[in-house]
C-alpha cells in the first residue's frame, strides 16, 4: 500500500494506533499509551525552547529503505525546509533530528533497526526516550553522552514535574 493510500484510506483515520508501513508496503501498526503521548509532547516542547531556528513536528513520516516510518518528534533546519518545504505526504529525506518515545510494546532490536533505518535516510542524530524519561542520543558513529546538535536538552524527562 502507497503512503497516500494510508493516510487517506477512511478506515485508518482515528485509530488508536501508530501506523507505519514496511519494506512492502504493508502496515504496520504500534499500540500507542497516555506516558507515550505525555513524553512525545514534553521532548517537542523542550527541543522547540532550544532550537533557535528550524521547526520540531510531532508524527513525523520519513521514506526509509524499509517503508515509510513516523518519528515521534522531529527537528529540521532552515535549510532542510527550504529544500524540503512543509506539505509533504511524507519526507523523502530525514531530518536531522529523530526522536522515538519507547512503548512498552517496542523491542531493543526494533529501535535498533529504526535508528539504521533513520541514519540511512540522512538523520544526523537519533535519540531515543525510554518509558522511564530515561534519554539516549547518537549519531552515525555511536552513542553520545549528548547531543552534538542541543548539547542543552536534559538527559532525563521528568513528567512529575509538569
Amino acid at each position: 500500500m502507497e503512503w497516500r493510500e494510508v493516510i487517506e484510506h477512511p478506515s485508518l483515520r482515528d485509530l488508536p494506533f501508530k501506523i507505519e508501513t514496511n519494506e512492502w508496503g504493508k502496515i504496520m501498526m504500534t499500540p500507542a499509551t497516555d506516558i507515550h503521548g505525555i513524553y512525545q509532547s514534553l521532548i517537542d516542547r523542550s527541543l522547540a525552547r532550544l532550537a533557535k531556528e528550524g521547526q520540531t513536528s510531532t508524527e513525523c513520516p520519513i521514506q526509509t529503505s524499509k517503508g515509510v516510518k513516523v518519528a515521534d518528534v522531529a527537528w529540521r533546519s532552515r535549510a532542510f525546509l527550504k529544500k524540503y518545504g512543509v506539505r509533504n505526504l511524507f519526507l523523502v529525506e530525514s531530518p536531522e533530528v529523530v526522536v522515538e518515545v519507547q512503548s512498552p510494546s517496542n523491542s531493543a532490536a526494533e529501535m535498533e533497526e529504526k535508528k539504521q533505518l533513520y541514519f540511512g535516510a540522512g538523520a544526523k542524530e537519533f535519540w531515543l526516550c525510554d518509558e522511564y524519561g530515561n534519554m539516549r542520543f547518537f549519531n552515525p558513529q555511536g552513542e553520545l553522552k549528548r547531543s552534538e546538535l542541543f548539547g542543552e536538552f536534559p538527559e532525563h524527562i521528568d513528567i512529575e514535574s509538569v
